[in-house]
This record gives C-alpha cells, sequence and structure tokens, in this order.
C-alpha cells in the first residue's frame, strides 16, 4: 500500500497547499517589497519564518521577481559569508540558463572552487581568496552584479543577526555601504534572535539604523489553524473533532513547529476518527521519546539556571522572574542571582521573552520540553 504523504510539513517548504494562513503578513510583505523597501523580519525560532519567506517567493517569482534566500545560520566569518550568497544565487540561477551563464563567467573572475553537496546536489563554492579585503570585493561585488541584470530581485538573508558575531566588526557597515547603493535590489533581513535584530536595526550608531520596516511574525490565529487542521485530515478522509483541535492549538500554544510535529505524528497513528484520546496518546508519545534528551539539561545547567527552568515552566509564562513568592515557590534563591541566571537561559535559547504592550513575559523555548518539565520535575 502506498504511504499517504502527510500535509503537515515540520522541514522544509513544498507549496501553499500545505502553508496556513499568514495572508496578513504575506500582504505587508509583498506591498512593501514591490515599492522597494527592505524589511527586518522577526520571530521565535520555528514559527515557520522561512516557510512564510518561500510562501512569499512562489507568488513573486510568479510576477517575474528572481528570489535568493540564503540562511547564514551557519556562518562564521565574512569569507563564509560570502561564500554561502555566491552558493544561493548560483543555486537560484544554474549555469544553463542565460542569467546563470553571465553569472558563472562573473564569478569565475573571483577564482572560485565549486562543487556540489553528495546527498542534497546544493552547490558549495570555496573562494581561494588571502585577504579580507578581497571578501569584501568579492561580496560587494556579488551584490552588484544582481543588481545591474534586467530584473527586480529580492534577497532573502535568514539569522542575520549572525553578522554580528564575525570577527570582522565592519561586516554590517560593509552591508549598509552595499544595498544603500542598489536600485533593483531589496532585501529581507530575517532573525530569531530579536534582542540582537532589534539592536542592529533600532541603535542609532549601527549601520542599518532606520533602514528597514519591521515585520513580527505571532502565532497563527486558532480559528485560521483549525480550520487548516480540519481540512487538512478531511482530505485524507479523516475526521478529528474539534475538542481534539482545541487541545492541540492550546498545548502547543499555537508555537508553528510544534502543532505541525503534533499532527504530523497524529496523521502518522493512522486513526480514521480523531477524538481527544487519540490526541493525547501521541503528545504523551512526543515527551517520551524527548525524554533521554531532556534529562540532560539537568547536569548542563547550573543548579539555579536549573530550578529557574522548572518554574517558568510550571508557571507556563512568567513576569516577575525576581519576585518572592515566585523565588520562593520553585527554591531559586536571592533575587540577584536570578537576573545573570535568566540571561544565560535567554542565551542558550532554552527562554525566550514574549513582549507585550505594558510587560515582558518569559517562557520556556521549547514547548516540549515545558510540558515535560511541568508534569515530571516533582520537587526542587
Amino acid at each position: 500500500m502506498k504511504k499517504e504523504l502527510t500535509p503537515f510539513l515540520t522541514e522544509n517548504y513544498i507549496s501553499k497547499e500545505y502553508f496556513c494562513d499568514r495572508e496578513a503578513e504575506l500582504a505587508l510583505l509583498k506591498k512593501y517589497a514591490q515599492n522597494s523597501v527592505n524589511i527586518t523580519l522577526l520571530s521565535n525560532r520555528r514559527m515557520g519564518k522561512s516557510a512564510l519567506i518561500h510562501r512569499f517567493f512562489e507568488d513573486m517569482e510568479a510576477e517575474n521577481y528572481a528570489c535568493i534566500y540564503a540562511d547564514i545560520f551557519a556562518t562564521g566569518n565574512l569569507k563564509e559569508l560570502t561564500e554561502e550568497l555566491a552558493a544561493a544565487i548560483f543555486k537560484r540561477f544554474p549555469q544553463k540558463h542565460g542569467f546563470g551563464r553571465k553569472f558563472f563567467d562573473f564569478l569565475m573572475g573571483f577564482r572560485p572552487v565549486i562543487t556540489y553537496d553528495a546527498l542534497s546536489g546544493s552547490p558549495e563554492i570555496r573562494f581561494e581568496h588571502v585577504t579580507p579585503v578581497e571578501y569584501e570585493t568579492t561580496l560587494r561585488g556579488l551584490l552588484t552584479f544582481l543588481d545591474t541584470q534586467n530584473q527586480k530581485i529580492i534577497v532573502a538573508i535568514d539569522e542575520f543577526s549572525q553578522i554580528a558575531e564575525y570577527p570582522e566588526k565592519k561586516t554590517e557597515a560593509l552591508l549598509r555601504t552595499v544595498v544603500q547603493t542598489l536600485n533593483n535590489t531589496s532585501f529581507i533581513f530575517c532573525g530569531s534572535k530579536k534582542h540582537l535584530m532589534l539592536e542592529m536595526f533600532n541603535t542609532a550608531n549601527r549601520p542599518f539604523f532606520s533602514s528597514t520596516l519591521t515585520i513580527g511574525l505571532d502565532e497563527i490565529a486558532a480559528d485560521k489553524y483549525t480550520a487548516f487542521i480540519t481540512d487538512k485530515f478531511a482530505i485524507h478522509k479523516r475526521t478529528v473533532d474539534s475538542e481534539a483541535v482545541a487541545f492541540i492549538l492550546d498545548w502547543t500554544l499555537r508555537h508553528t513547529y510544534y502543532t505541525q510535529f503534533v499532527c504530523n505524528a497524529i496523521f502518522a497513528d493512522g486513526e480514521k476518527k480523531i477524538g481527544i484520546d487519540v490526541v493525547k496518546r501521541v503528545c504523551d508519545e512526543c515527551l517520551r521519546v524527548q525524554q533521554t534528551t531532556f534529562m540532560q539539561y539537568r547536569s548542563l545547567l547550573a543548579p539555579v539556571q536549573w530550578r529557574l527552568l522548572v518554574g517558568i515552566a510550571k508557571e507556563g509564562s512568567v513576569t516577575g522572574p525576581q519576585a518572592k513568592d515566585f523565588l520562593r515557590k520553585y527554591n531559586i534563591g536571592a533575587a540577584s542571582s536570578v537576573k545573570s541566571a535568566l540571561n544565560a537561559l535567554c542565551d542558550k535559547e532554552m527562554v525566550c521573552s514574549i513582549e507585550n504592550p505594558d510587560k515582558t513575559a518569559y517562557r520556556v523555548y521549547n514547548v516540549f520540553l515545558m510540558r515535560w518539565l511541568a508534569r515530571t520535575i516533582k520537587s526542587l
């Protein structure tokens, strides 16, 4: 029997058929890209930011825009940034196409070494440059070359805050200098480290200050997600009752990755009639299979960090992590030690901040870890 392809994707983007909502964000991206306004796109990790970009690209490619996506999370310096961007352009414009032939000829002037990943087939480019100045010249040349083509270009750079970690501290200024000279190319700077991204684009003495429109990505509305989940199961001749869907959305906090993961697991379970009992069983399984990993965190964190993490998990979210009642309830210790522990957990991306108009709340980043801690750790 042929296995059904799940409609609930947890990785990669296939097509808009598997994409839920984000109509408002798509409309904003389209409106400002068509008017050559650069955009900063912010969200917590695994909220569907990359999928939104590819969904947006699908629409813009249909309008004859050329769209390029580069994820620079794994880069650590200007050299790797330049090579990642070159590979992204080369992947979008293969050598057999007219633009691709021109780009290939242009690229040859920088003496690249081009290889292909054995598994994915994606191009990998390495330059034999010696000095940072050569990489600056190459990076500037790549973007300028794109801009001189007779086509509108959109470049999305994911995890853009990574450039703040480079040893070449002038990378921000270099990019800003190049970007502001381009006429046919617009940019989407994406990031999940929101505090770093906000510093880069909202601090007066930083090169990118006030140079983009900022769009935040929050949870998908419950009614939109309910309709999506119900419809996708129905297409495959399965029914899911309203109580079960409500439990999924509440249990995963409508965080895109975890909602998709749970629905994916339920789909794989094979039940034709999905009620609350099926959903709870699958959710329990999601936690049990990750328990070994979760148990390791206790030995990897300082005692105060561990107790703070557990306290936040059990509360769901915390707006006063230094409040006396909270500290006493979870045996966390002195308020003076909480700030550094909280900063450490945020840096490790184990805790994230949720900004509201009147206050900031903190919750455990990994929803599955939060649920596991809340039900497993009985005392501190």
